[in-house]
């Protein structure tokens, strides 16, 4: 740091005793009377500051409360609506946005992107993505993320559907203490969690068409071939959301597939102690590669989970990148996704210079991140023929209670479903 020309010296500040011998007693206690004075007026400054920022949160999320019904969440018991308790806990639920929220934030977005990352230079962050991942994962190893073992609150269609049932009631205790906490009631078109289960219709599905190299043709063995229901996690990185599927589903007739185009992500998830290939295949894959094919047929998943991967998919790749991924989806099968949302804090902290096309940004390490909207996320499964079950904005507010700072976070969490045509009012019986 470059020091200004009038900076008094550090051993001064540090050390009063040094002033004593030169200036009289009268003069000393003024001096250090006014450094004090000026210090509490500075702590007085920041206190009023993280107050202002407090009452702001703190009145949106009474409004909110007022004037909509809250979405029962599994997280969703703390609703901040004190001022005084804004620092008890690292994450405050359902925080609505006042207009002028909305507006300051896209005006910090509109600004660090109105300077974009040269043309010439777009190319390399889509082509060389994978290498960029590798060198992530090189890195970081398994320490960057923390396991997800929010999963099968968030995401119970995850489970076997012998289980569902006791975890339904379960949760459906957790819902009503979170009512009675929070004074909310439950959103049945945001967030549920009494599903009619998506897959029971078709889990004894047992001969497929499989787009091979020669064309269709019938498979009978493959991976996980005698499982009655199966899944696939796309983009898992280094196993955060592999290993808790693993421990619930062990002794079920499940079974898991997992995949990302970093092979040294999947090297690191073969290597955990937990990873077990008689109920899982790990594989490298490049989900957007239009020729490459899967190791298991059309048809044949019970659920797909893409959670903080499709954000990483240039944005005119991704349409094609879901309308394959759901061509493997049964009739019924359920995708399930959870990434980024605009105007997340992550979004409006990026600097100018690193956005590649609107809303769509490459961090310093070459990964790049996309955040979506409600309405285009409706849009992307929609056209790949899929159904709605829930779309929702998470909205929460992450505090870093040593820092004192407080940061919006923004999510989105949807489902969708595969139409059975045996299900369709269209559909006629013979």
């Amino acid at each position: 740091m470059v020091k200004g020309p009038e900076r008094t010296p550090a051993k001064s500040t540090r050390c009063p005793q040094f002033l004593v011998r030169k200036v009289s007693t009268s003069t000393t206690l003024l001096f250090l009377t006014g450094f004090t004075s000026r210090k509490e007026q500075m702590l007085k400054c920041w206190r009023l500051s993280v107050a202002k920022q407090a009452t702001t949160f703190a009145t949106s999320a009474m409004k909110f409360k007022n004037t909509k019904p809250r979405p029962v969440a599994p997280l969703g018991s703390r609703i901040l609506t004190s001022t005084d308790d804004i620092f008890k806990h690292n994450m405050w639920d359902h925080v609505e946005w006042t207009d002028e929220d909305k507006e300051d934030a896209r005006k910090k977005a509109q600004e660090n992107s109105h300077e974009q990352i040269p043309a010439a230079e777009k190319g390399k962050f889509d082509a060389d993505a994978c290498q960029y991942w590798d060198k992530f994962y090189e890195i970081h190893q398994n320490k960057f993320f923390k396991d997800r073992r929010w999963l099968f609150l968030e995401f119970p269609e995850l489970l076997y559907p012998s289980l569902k049932e006791d975890h339904g009631k379960n949760v459906h205790h957790q819902s009503e203490v979170i009512q009675i906490q929070s004074g909310c009631t439950a959103n049945t078109e945001t967030r549920h969690y009494q599903h009619n289960d998506p897959t029971e219709d078709s889990w004894k599905m047992n001969n497929f068409n499989f787009q091979g190299e020669q064309g269709p043709k019938e498979v009978s063995f493959y991976p996980g071939y005698d499982a009655s229901f199966r899944i696939l996690e796309v983009g898992c990185g280094v196993g955060n959301s592999v290993f808790p599927i693993l421990n619930n589903i062990r002794n079920t007739d499940s079974f898991l597939y997992c995949c990302d185009f970093s092979s040294r992500a999947i090297q690191i998830v073969k290597e955990h102690q937990d990873y077990d290939d008689s109920i899982c295949h790990a594989f490298v894959h490049d989900i957007c590669e239009e020729g490459s094919s899967f190791p298991f047929p059309l048809q044949s998943l019970d659920v797909i989970l893409a959670v903080f991967v499709l954000s990483s998919i240039h944005p005119e790749r991704l349409q094609g990148v879901v309308n394959r991924l759901s061509s493997y989806l049964k009739p019924g099968g359920m995708f399930l996704f959870r990434d980024y949302g605009r105007y997340d804090f992550s979004q409006l902290r990026f600097k100018k210079g690193r956005c590649l096309s609107e809303n769509f940004y490459t961090r310093g390490d070459g990964t790049c991140v996309y955040y979506f909207t409600e309405e285009e996320v409706g849009d992307l499964f929609s056209k790949a023929g899929l159904e709605q079950i829930q779309n929702l904005e998470d909205r929460r507010l992450q505090v870093n209670r040593k820092k004192k700072v407080a940061m919006r976070r923004v999510w989105m969490q949807s489902k969708f479903r595969k139409p059975n045509p045996e299900h369709s009012p269209h559909h006629c019986c013979s």
